[in-house]
C-alpha cells in the first residue's frame, strides 16, 4: 500500500496494521477532486487542471467500520476545484486535491496544474500537479505557452501532462488525459485537463484530455469562444476562454468529483447513507457517491 500525502489517525501499529472488529474484506476504492476553472475576463487562457484522481485498495476492512465519502463540487469561475477524500477510524484518510485555475498568466498548481494563459511579452508556465505530494502521482502538470503567439497551454490530467501551446501555429494545448480505472466494470477516465484557448481571431479549438476535460474554444467575440465546462462527476477540467467582451468572458465551471467503492457482494451490508448509486458487477457491490455519504462495512 503506498503512503499517501494526507493523513488521518492510523493505528497504533502504522499503516496497514487494522483495529478489532467483526468479520474483515477488502475495499477498493477510487477517490476524484473536482476539475478546476479558469479566471474571469482573462482573454486568451491555458485550460484548467483536471481533479486529482487516488485509487487503490483497503484490506480487512472489520464490519462496523463506517466510511465517509466527501465529494467535492467542481471550481467555480477563478477557482480550484474542491478536494475529495473518504475517511475511518484506523485507516489512512485518503485525500485528492481539487484541480488548478488557469487565467492569462501562470498556471495555478492543484491535483494537476491548471495551464499558463496566452502572453502577449512573455512566456508563461503552466502550474504544478500533484500539489500537495501523494505517491503515487494524483495529477500532473499544466501546458506553457509561448510570447508569441497567444495560445494558452493545456490543463493538466491525472494521468499526463497538459500540452504547451505551439510555437508556430497560433492555437492552445490539448488538455492532459486523466486516470482510467475499471473500478465500476468498464474502463472509464477521470480527471482530464481542460483544453487551452488560442486569441480569438485564430478560430482554433483544442480538445479537452479523456476524463471529462472540456474543450478549449477560440474564435469570433461570441458565445462560441467560452470554454467548455468539466463532465459532471469526472474532476474534468473546463476549457480555455478567447473572449475579451465581458459578455461572455464568464467561463464555465470545472467537473464536480467522484468516490467509489467496490466491496465484495458477499460482505455488502446494505447501509449508506447518502443516497450513492448501487449496483453489481460479477461477484461485487458497486457504491458510487455524487455527493456526500457514508458506507457501513
Amino acid at each position: 500500500m503506498p503512503i499517501l500525502g494526507s493523513i488521518a489517525g492510523g493505528s497504533a501499529g502504522g499503516y496497514g496494521q487494522r483495529k478489532g472488529g467483526g468479520a474483515k474484506y477488502n475495499i477498493q476504492y477510487l477517490v476524484v477532486a473536482g476539475g478546476g476553472s479558469i479566471s474571469t475576463g482573462s482573454g486568451s487562457t491555458g485550460g484548467a487542471g483536471g481533479g486529482g484522481v487516488l485509487t487503490d485498495t483497503w484490506t480487512d476492512v472489520p464490519s462496523g467500520t463506517v466510511i465517509t465519502a466527501t465529494v467535492a463540487a467542481g471550481g467555480s469561475p477563478s477557482n480550484n476545484g474542491g478536494d475529495s477524500s473518504i475517511a475511518a477510524t484506523g485507516f489512512t484518510t485518503v485525500t485528492t486535491n481539487g484541480g488548478g485555475k488557469s487565467g492569462g498568466a501562470d498556471g495555478t498548481a492543484g491535483g494537476s496544474g491548471g495551464g499558463a494563459g496566452g502572453a502577449f511579452t512573455v512566456p508563461r508556465v503552466g502550474g504544478a500537479g500533484n500539489t500537495p505530494s501523494t505517491s503515487p502521482a494524483q495529477g500532473y502538470a499544466g501546458g506553457n505557452a509561448p510570447s508569441n503567439p497567444y495560445g494558452g497551454g493545456g490543463g493538466g490530467g491525472s494521468g499526463a501532462v497538459g500540452q504547451n501551446a505551439a510555437d508556430a501555429l497560433p492555437s492552445g494545448g490539448s488538455g492532459g488525459n486523466g486516470k482510467s480505472s475499471t473500478i465500476e466494470g468498464s474502463t472509464i477516465y477521470y480527471g482530464g485537463g481542460g483544453g487551452g484557448a488560442a486569441f480569438y481571431q485564430y478560430n482554433s479549438n483544442s480538445p479537452g484530455g479523456q476524463g471529462g476535460g472540456g474543450i478549449g474554444r477560440s474564435g469570433s467575440p461570441g458565445a462560441m469562444s467560452m470554454g467548455g465546462a468539466g463532465s459532471p462527476n469526472t474532476g474534468g477540467g473546463c476549457g480555455g476562454n478567447s473572449d475579451y467582451n465581458s459578455t461572455y468572458s464568464t467561463p464555465n465551471s470545472g467537473g464536480s468529483g467522484v468516490i467509489i467503492l467496490r466491496v465484495p457482494t458477499e460482505s455488502y451490508s446494505g447501509t449508506t447513507t447518502g443516497s450513492p448509486t448501487v449496483t453489481t458487477d460479477g461477484t461485487d457491490t458497486v457504491i458510487k457517491f455524487t455527493g456526500t455519504g457514508s458506507y457501513t462495512a
